[in-house]
């Protein structure tokens, strides 16, 4: 997909004055090495605030549950939103929301990294591989195992996707283009919604890193906007500054569309 770039302080030029905007840059960022995408799909614009690092490969994290929720849903593995889905093994880990049987929907929503490795494992490594290919996600590489393959680790070496990669799979989606039908794609768009406003619809997943030393080094948002009757696509990834987590991630990306009069 090839769309226009609009780059620097175009990205903000509904501000009115440079200044200004240069001010509303560094708070937006809040002191973050940002990739911040965003595909208008009614006009095909794109603003792209680093064209550098919104090119960048890094693991996906939990985003990955996007797509690993759609082939769920393709082989008949997960039935709806709210059905029983995820059996608790009684394993207490370090989330509390992990703890507890799940449907799809609360796991999507507490984003259920041990629910989501059993789904890939029922999924197996063939019918995954298959599937990643197809949707041609990221650098296609499920070489470190089917239940860890898209998360960071210094072990060994994950899948790699970019924020350009994942704005041009998300419109692909959005466009029928991929291999999932459209009931299943419906599941997911409502498992996807996180707020809501007489603005607009937000809908999205976050993804994080936490490194040994417990500290987080990596944040994701990616996902699209309803607004005013249109979509917009975004991917956004952060790293550095002090707590680079998806939560962080994602009140970048309604801070923004809120200074838009979006949402």
């Amino acid at each position: 997909m090839r769309v226009k770039i609009i780059t620097g302080f175009i990205f903000f030029f509904l501000i009115a004055g440079i200044s200004f905007d240069r001010e509303i840059e560094k708070s937006l960022f809040q002191g973050y090495d940002t990739a911040l995408v965003i595909y208008n799909r009614e006009t095909g614009d794109t603003i792209n605030v680093n064209p550098e690092r919104s090119a960048k490969l890094f693991a996906p994290c939990s985003t990955f549950k996007i797509y690993n929720t759609l082939i769920g849903l393709e082989l008949g593995l997960i039935k709806g939103a709210d059905d029983p889905w995820y059996k608790w093994d009684g394993v207490k880990r370090f989330l509390e929301g992990w703890n507890q049987d799940l449907t799809l929907r609360e796991a999507f929503r507490v984003s259920a990294v041990p629910a989501y490795q059993k789904l890939a494992r029922e999924i197996g490594t063939e019918r995954m591989k298959e599937y990643i290919e197809k949707i041609k996600y990221g650098t296609e590489d499920i070489s470190a195992g089917v239940d860890c393959f898209w998360l960071p680790s210094e072990e060994y070496t994950s899948i790699q996707i970019s924020a350009d990669e994942q704005v041009n799979l998300l419109n692909a989606l959005l466009d029928g283009q991929l291999p999932f039908d459209d009931n299943n794609i419906a599941v997911l768009k409502d498992i996807m919604k996180v707020h809501e406003t007489e603005k607009g619809t937000l809908y999205g997943k976050t993804g994080s890193d936490m490194g040994h030393d417990g500290k987080w080094n990596l944040g994701w948002f990616v996902g699209f906007l309803e607004s005013n009757g249109n979509r917009y696509v975004f991917a956004c990834n952060i790293t550095d500054g002090e707590t680079p987590s998806g939560l962080v991630a994602r009140k970048i990306v309604e801070e923004y569309f809120r200074s838009k009069g979006l949402f």
